[in-house]
């Protein structure tokens, strides 16, 4: 298993119309690096956004979809999403106010 850092985890915020009625509950979606697990999500958030004590961690794997560009086929790179719910007492993440 690679060393990650902790910037390393989180790839970038998920907005989707789903993820957007999480965050009413303080539950926000990220897509993170592949080989990070519940821990190092977990400590990535706390440590990247000041505030914020995270509650649990729920991860699921998707694998790429089947392409094609006439007759040569492939697939996209597979994806990971973390759906972190934070505590009651917790800040709210910045990045998310105002969408």
């Amino acid at each position: 298993m690679a060393n990650i850092q902790y910037y390393d985890v989180i790839l970038k915020p998920v907005i989707t119309e789903k993820s957007m009625q999480g965050m009413e509950a303080k539950k926000y979606t990220f897509l993170v690096h592949p080989e990070a697990n519940k821990t190092q999500i977990k400590e990535a958030v706390e440590k990247m956004f000041a505030g914020t004590k995270v509650k649990s961690v729920n991860t699921m794997n998707q694998d790429g979809k089947t392409k094609r560009r006439g007759r040569t086929s492939g697939k996209t790179a597979k994806t990971k999403k973390a759906i972190v719910q934070l505590t009651a007492e917790s800040k709210e993440i910045e990045i998310f106010e105002g969408l």
